[in-house]
């Protein structure tokens, strides 16, 4: 019964300990903008997290194996880990784009994120907005071009080799835009209560 012995578990254990910390520490009210911003952070860094495992890790380490003529191939990682990578890979997306449009719209800046603060009146709209902006792109991205293209590649949907091979260049494509967006647009989340660092 090791809870560390299963994602779930360790999932599960996690949020427990969060629980018994937002319960441990006083003031103990409900706060509904900093559970927001929780989820958005967790579920921001599966999302990034794992488009950095593509693009630095599993990306060549695919293509070093495709090389490599007498070794062991990437189809295990194709059958197994890159399908449950992505569903990970694009609910968190989902889920880190809801909660930050429920964290400015419930704090009432939404229109100005939308609107690159007021057009560059207001700092942090003008920095929360590209970021929110780079995001959505990132997002589309995800849903758009990733996601139906590797379902070619994996095999989910039928797909000739030519298809694939198309699907390869526009999902790598894809991903790697995500991958150079998601730099910015992690510098404007962070900068959007401060300046930013240069």
């Amino acid at each position: 019964m090791n809870p560390l012995a299963s994602v779930r578990g360790a999932i599960t254990t996690g949020i427990i300990l969060a629980l018994i910390l937002t319960f441990a520490i006083p003031p103990t009210a409900f706060a509904e903008l900093g559970l927001a911003v929780w989820i958005h952070i967790l579920a921001g860094v599966m999302w990034i997290g794992l488009l950095y495992y593509y693009n630095v890790v599993q990306t060549p380490g695919l293509a070093a194996a495709a090389a490599d003529k007498g070794g062991p191939g990437g189809a295990g990682i194709t059958k197994y880990i890159a399908p449950r990578a992505l569903f990970w890979f694009r609910w968190a997306a989902v889920v880190t784009w809801l909660t930050g449009m429920w964290y400015l719209g419930r704090a009432g800046t939404l229109a100005s994120a939308v609107t690159f603060g007021h057009f560059g009146q207001e700092y942090y709209g003008l920095v929360i907005g590209i970021g929110g902006w780079l995001g959505t792109i990132m997002l589309f991205n995800v849903w758009v071009f990733i996601w139906p293209n590797q379902k070619k590649i994996l095999g989910i949907v039928p797909a000739t080799d030519e298809e694939k091979a198309k699907a390869r260049k526009t999902a790598a494509l894809a991903s790697r835009t995500n991958f150079v967006l998601s730099i910015p647009m992690l510098m404007c989340m962070a900068a959007s209560n401060h300046p930013l660092p240069f």
